[in-house]
């Protein structure tokens, strides 16, 4: 039966990047969200919180929403809940764990009463409107994940969330290989896969692989342990924490993130750690180093982080000591390699000895590589395939990777955000397009800081600036006094010219003596030095 309104999906953030992912599913003018993350910002990004998505499409649309889904508790899918409650006021749907999470970081943000939060489980079914959602478990680097089937008047759509198929996962649940193929079975009118991995051949290791690196590094550390990574990665914390209890060690958990995610995972009974094994900082710090291990955030080498702040001998209770043993459980997010690198650095200079994924086996991926999603493709058997959760070059080779398993190329669609994608009746187009730009988080300030400041930023980063302040007298038009030159982020000798520039510059100005002068003095600044800073010039009359 052919159906009247077309089927609409749109991207809002995930498709052209690594983070603030975000889909819109929308059917006849209804519709429901999956996920709302955020992104760190990259090295020219100067002053940058967090990134969020573009919601603008969403303000016209917030009473058309029935529902938002979040499929795991990790940043990227959860962080920017808040901003997406500040628009739309919309039951939330998720598991238990990534609701403790949820829950936790509105607190921590005051807005946690106006939550309407629902816990679902893996093999749960949710109608909203036109939507019937069936939630099916995926393995992660956090526990309690999920994919969906989404049933709707034009097909069912399969959105696989971020997973992995690990065999072996650190809380014994590995993805739902029966609940694929019954949705296969079904008939799967288009998948919507995670791409982080594409270009990564063969099989994502194991977490299990981690156990044996850290017992290592445990047996032959003397002292102290510090291991950083997200403070959602609750199968880490497990890990660490069996290892420290196998070596005689207690944990500490460092930064309130971590301390708050250990606890809600401990209290839903995720994170298994008895008692006795927990120390506070306070108390680690009494203890013989051999006897401690301290957990913190700070793996990719945010300045803010606890580890950042070691890094930079910056934290108020902490410093770095001779013999200490530092390992960056994760992987530097895309973009982000110069700071964590740099981070090591830092470490080693004061004597740490930092082992990361480079030179050890203290970290393993969470997502799916190349023969996994070939796996996906081949359990679901989709007719349409549009590749999700990645940089353009990672959702084009997962593109690549459906035709490799039989997908007619002209069912593979890849866009990147605020493309609209269209299936009615079978058929699929692709729509208007829609904002879906970034939206820089700054302090408290949403969207505040536009591309023009962050290039003037950038070019202050890399230029410095020049003041130049000139008084006048009201009745003659010519100078009163010395004008003022004051440069900062760049040299400028104490016997320039720039002066008599200025002098020279006044009397010949005809019409706008503002955009004169700086005509002038950018073009002395330069003769001089061969740099281009920014200006800016202050004229006073009296």
């Amino acid at each position: 039966m052919k159906q009247k309104h077309p089927l609409r999906i749109i991207p809002l953030g995930g498709l052209g990047e690594v983070g603030k992912n975000m889909i819109i599913y929308e059917y006849n003018d209804e519709s429901i969200i999956v996920d709302s993350g955020i992104m760190f910002p990259e090295n020219d990004m100067l002053g940058v919180d967090y990134i969020i998505p573009d919601m603008q499409y969403l303000k016209d649309k917030k009473k058309t929403v029935l529902g938002i889904i979040y499929t795991h508790g990790h940043e990227d899918h959860i962080g920017a809940v808040k901003h997406v409650l500040d628009i739309v006021q919309a039951p939330i749907y998720t598991t238990q764990l990534t609701r403790g999470l949820i829950e936790a970081k509105l607190a921590r943000n005051g807005n946690g009463q106006r939550a309407d939060i629902n816990t679902i489980k893996a093999g749960d079914q949710v109608a909203l409107g036109p939507f019937m959602i069936d939630f099916f478990h995926v393995c992660h680097s956090v526990p309690d994940g999920i994919g969906l089937g989404i049933h709707t008047p034009q097909g069912l759509l399969v959105h696989t969330g971020d997973f992995k198929f690990d065999q072996t996962p650190v809380d014994n649940w590995p993805t739902d290989f029966a609940r694929l193929a019954e949705l296969s079975q079904q008939g799967v009118l288009a998948l919507m896969a995670d791409s982080t991995n594409s270009e990564r051949a063969g099989w994502t290791p194991s977490e299990k692989v981690i156990d044996q690196a850290l017992d290592n590094i445990f047996r032959e550390a003397s002292g102290r342990i510090i291991v950083a990574s997200f403070a959602s990665l609750i199968s880490r914390m497990q890990q660490v924490a069996n290892t420290a209890e196998a070596h005689n060690r207690k944990i500490a958990f460092v930064g309130t993130s971590m301390v708050d995610n250990a606890k809600i995972s401990r209290k839903l009974g995720y994170l298994k750690i008895p008692d006795s094994q927990f120390v506070s900082l306070e108390q680690a710090l009494k203890m013989p180093p051999s006897q401690i291990v301290l957990m913190c955030t700070g793996s990719q080498g945010e300045p803010s982080s606890i580890l950042g702040r070691l890094a930079d001998g910056r934290h108020s209770q902490i410093d770095i000591q001779m013999g200490d043993t530092v390992i960056l459980s994760s992987h530097p997010i895309p973009g982000n390699e110069e700071v964590v690198y740099r981070t090591i650095n830092r470490l080693i200079r004061r004597g740490a000895n930092v082992l990361y994924e480079s030179i050890a086996p203290v970290h393993v991926s969470g997502h799916a590589s190349s023969e996994e999603l070939k796996l996906m493709l081949n359990l679901v058997r989709p007719q349409f395939f549009v590749p999700i959760h990645g940089e353009l070059r990672h959702l084009t080779q997962n593109a690549r990777l459906g035709v490799q398993v039989g997908i007619d190329p002209e069912n593979i669609c890849v866009v990147e955000n605020g493309q609209v994608i269209e299936f009615q009746n079978g058929y699929m187009r692709k729509a208007e397009r829609v904002p879906g730009s970034y939206v820089f988080m700054e302090g408290s300030v949403v969207g505040g800081l536009g591309p023009d400041t962050m290039q003037e930023r950038e070019k202050l980063s890399q230029s410095g600036i020049l003041i130049v302040n000139v008084i006048l007298d009201t009745l003659t038009g010519a100078l009163r006094d010395e004008p003022e030159i004051h440069s900062y982020g760049f040299y400028l000798s104490p016997e320039t010219l720039l002066k008599q520039t200025i002098r020279d510059a006044i009397p010949r100005a005809n019409g706008n003596l503002k955009e004169a002068l700086l005509k002038a003095i950018r073009a002395q600044v330069y003769e001089e030095t061969l740099r281009r800073p920014l200006i800016d010039v202050n004229i006073h009359r009296i």
